[in-house]
């Protein structure tokens, strides 16, 4: 039977390697006396106790192998999100500059919005990954006193007829 994805607990006797090994050893044993066998397994001791460290340090390599893996990961992931942010940053601030410029002519206003404090606001989301509390106080602020100074600095249109 394969017990390859089980674990040692659900293995007879018959199927656990160890307790297999361990039948073998005694089998081959059962014809010492009991000194004999005391000093085989005093014997057998310094050996044993000599595999249980290489065991436990191979182990311990294994375990710092895999954490230094999944820092590794975490790092890469960390750097990949990064450099997304600053790439969708970069289009945002190029499409608002974009747009803002292209309805300058139309709407004023709407170029202000688009051009002034909310691109660097964004960016600073995007690019920076923060926002303070006091972002959006500036902001508001910013934007109307940059839709009143172009609403001065606008001259008036007559109304075109239809």
């Amino acid at each position: 039977m394969n017990r390859e994805g089980q674990l040692p607990t659900n293995w007879t006797p018959d199927e656990d390697p160890i307790v297999s090994a361990g039948m073998q050893i005694a089998m081959q044993w059962r014809h010492l006396g009991a000194e004999q066998l005391k000093d085989a397994l005093r014997a057998l001791e310094p050996e044993l106790r000599r595999e249980h460290h290489q065991l436990m340090v191979r182990l311990e390599m294994q375990r710092e192998a895999e954490q230094r893996r999944h820092v590794e990961r975490q790092q890469q992931r960390a750097h990949v999100r990064h450099m997304t942010e600053l790439v969708v940053g970069a289009v945002v601030a190029l499409a608002m500059l974009g747009a803002g410029v292209y309805v300058a002519p139309d709407s004023w206003w709407l170029a202000t919005l688009l051009c002034g404090p909310s691109l660097l606001a964004l960016a600073k989301v995007f690019v920076l990954r923060r926002s303070d509390p006091d972002d959006m106080k500036f902001l508001a602020g910013a934007s109307r006193t940059s839709t009143s100074a172009a609403g001065q600095a606008q001259p008036s249109q007559p109304p075109t007829a239809v």
